[in-house]
């Protein structure tokens, strides 16, 4: 029985994260700031030290998790799309600075460019995105997020 499960997320879940770009490291915290109508209100404030900071505002629809709208550092901002493809899913545990998960790890791969990321992910245990850990390439080099804590509500 198939059934759109939507997302359950709450006003006040919160997901802290350290960043290291290699010579760039910071932080980043995700919270659910609102629940209206049209979907949830998800801000995203990262702090790269020397590097600045960004704040973005991103509107979701709970039921598909498609991006509504996003607004960085005041801007409103072309949705991205999203061409990533599943490659490979497998059964993983995994240890960051939060803890000791069992989750999901995901290779992805972008099927623009061909490079691919690799994730680790429970959204069920997990506020918002799920996300425990992830390393992706960016514009210097690997990105490596990794969650420090959370709050679920």
């Amino acid at each position: 029985q198939a059934q759109t499960m939507g997302l359950n997320w709450k006003v006040g879940d919160t997901n802290n994260y350290q960043l290291d770009m290699g010579f760039i490291k910071g932080t980043m915290v995700m919270s659910v700031r609102e629940i209206v109508a049209d979907g949830i209100w998800l801000d995203q404030n990262m702090d790269l030290g020397f590097a600045g900071k960004q704040a973005a505002q991103i509107l979701i629809d709970p039921n598909t998790g498609e991006t509504k709208k996003m607004i960085v550092n005041g801007q409103e901002q072309q949705i991205p799309k999203n061409n990533m493809e599943i490659v490979e899913t497998k059964e993983a545990n995994i240890t960051v600075p939060a803890g000791t998960f069992d989750c999901i790890y995901a290779r992805l791969k972008n099927k623009d460019d061909g490079k691919e990321s690799q994730a680790w992910i429970n959204p069920q245990l997990i506020p918002i995105s799920g996300m425990i850990k992830m390393i992706a390439p960016g514009p210097m080099g690997e990105v490596t997020i990794a969650l420090t804590s959370f709050k679920k509500n």
